[in-house]
């Protein structure tokens, strides 16, 4: 007698025996979330490159702004809840949990790690709930994998600061409150609070795209954009600043993209069980599951190798190397097992009735930003032989 197909590749592993009631509560919490209010609507999203700025509450009134900070209005729930949840956001679409990372692992955590007092209290119960978001401009035209050459400059005039710059690829620009921007200045790279109102800044949404369609990401154009001497963020000094905060996002990254990788692997396997050719479900072939089990094998070491992340970062143990382990090997899977998944559903699957090909497409640039998988590579090269291969 044949027992009941599973479904759910991570029930292969017992996975969720790892996990504790906590964990499977906020997860299964936020995947009702997202079955209810955004897997609905996603296709249409896509298609009219919209994003869903009017459900912003809801995504605070979930707990999913700066959910891993504490104090100030946020969540504080544990690194791994955290990665549960961006796997569940990214099961449904890659720009929905980029929302959730640049407004939380980056604006807040930028904020939450190197603001003053008075900065914290200002900016950090209005972002926990949505009321203003925020953005983190660091990438720049042409200074992407290099932020050392960016040429975003900060001069001291009188007390204050003006700033100079143009930066690319900023995600929430065009509709955030407040932007962290990076700039040189003459004692090296400083963090800045820069009140998006604030005269000589402008944000402009990059369009078409072909991929993240249902995200923002913008243009920033800079003109003596002055600020007060208490714009700074005093904590941060150097690149050390925004890569502490890009670790906080790559993180996010490495479970989401399983969640992508979950829900491509889910609808092929759906469609495989329905789908007849030559008189029989195309699950009955051979090739098939071939293809099946080798996603399911992969999805399942990238939840563990997430999961592993989750721990260590609890313990507050994880270390940098460790997260570009995470961020390169679970986006260089999930976007071959979105491809392979979508071979599976044939010429149906270019469409938008079926996820694997819109999951593909947001992975490519899942896999380009925070950080290419030559930078990830290099890095890991670096931990294992002890020479710097960068220049």
């Amino acid at each position: 007698m044949t027992a009941a197909p599973i479904t759910d590749p991570a029930a292969l592993i017992s996975f969720d025996s790892l996990l504790t009631e906590e964990e499977k509560a906020t997860r299964d919490r936020i995947r009702a979330f997202v079955d209810d209010r955004l897997r609905p609507h996603i296709a249409q999203w896509y298609e009219e490159a919209h994003f869903p700025v009017e459900l912003v509450p809801e995504f605070a009134q979930q707990g999913l702004l700066g959910m891993h900070l504490t104090g100030y209005g946020c969540a504080g729930r544990s690194a791994v809840e955290y990665g549960l949840a961006a796997t569940e956001l990214e099961a449904c679409d890659s720009g929905l949990r980029t929302f959730v990372s640049v407004q939380g692992s980056l604006a807040m955590s930028a904020i939450h790690k190197h603001g003053s007092e008075e900065q914290k209290q200002e900016w950090l119960p209005r972002m926990s709930t949505g009321e203003a978001i925020g953005c983190f401009g660091l990438t720049e035209p042409d200074s992407g994998s290099d932020p050392g050459s960016m040429t975003t400059f900060a001069r001291r005039d009188g007390d204050d600061w003006v700033l100079t710059g143009r930066k690319r690829w900023i995600g929430l620009a065009s509709i955030a409150a407040i932007s962290v921007v990076w700039a040189q200045t003459d004692d090296g790279v400083r963090g800045f609070l820069v009140p998006t109102d604030t005269p000589g800044f402008s944000a402009t949404p990059i369009e078409p795209k072909l991929s993240m369609r249902a995200s923002i990401q913008c243009d920033i154009e800079m003109t003596d954009v002055r600020l007060p001497a208490d714009a700074v963020l005093p904590g941060a000094q150097g690149l050390s600043g925004p890569f502490s905060c890009l670790n906080e996002a790559r993180y996010g990254i490495a479970w989401g993209a399983m969640g992508a990788a979950r829900d491509s692997f889910e609808a092929a396997l759906a469609y495989t069980r329905t789908r007849t050719q030559f008189g029989r479900p195309l699950a009955a072939f051979q090739l098939t599951q071939r293809k099946l089990v080798d996603m399911a094998l992969e999805i399942d070491k990238g939840l563990l190798l997430a999961l592993q992340l989750g721990r260590l970062k609890d313990a507050g143990a994880l270390q940098h190397h460790q997260i570009s382990v995470g961020k390169l090997n679970n986006c260089r899977e999930a976007i071959a097992i979105a491809r392979e998944a979508r071979t599976l559903l044939g010429g149906n699957g270019i469409t938008l009735d079926h996820s694997p090909l819109r999951h593909a497409t947001n992975l490519e640039s899942v896999r380009t930003y925070e950080g290419t998988d030559e930078v990830h590579t290099l890095i890991l090269g670096q931990q294992l032989t002890g020479e710097a291969a960068f220049a």
